[in-house]
């Protein structure tokens, strides 16, 4: 899946156009690599989103194949500190 469309189906970031510009100014990290919105996710991978005020460092545990409901989100990704 796409980080894009990961992003906003896990609830991390609540709509795709969003996520692709934070993306595109690098501002999200996959394994301390900058990703661009195109790139594939997997489970495993250790996403980082730089807020302006903070940080969000998340592992994916789960890639679903298609939209999840809100009550799912929380189950695909686990916040880091």
């Amino acid at each position: 899946m796409r980080l894009d469309k990961f992003l906003k189906v896990s609830r991390l970031i609540k709509r795709r156009t969003v996520a692709n510009e934070v993306s595109d100014t690098g501002r999200v990290l996959i394994n301390g690599n900058p990703a661009k919105p195109a790139k594939q996710v997997k489970e495993n991978d250790i996403i980082t989103i730089e807020y302006a005020n903070r940080t969000v460092k998340a592992k994916i545990l789960k890639v679903p194949t298609g939209n999840v409901s809100v009550q799912e989100a929380p189950a695909l990704y686990e916040l880091l500190n």
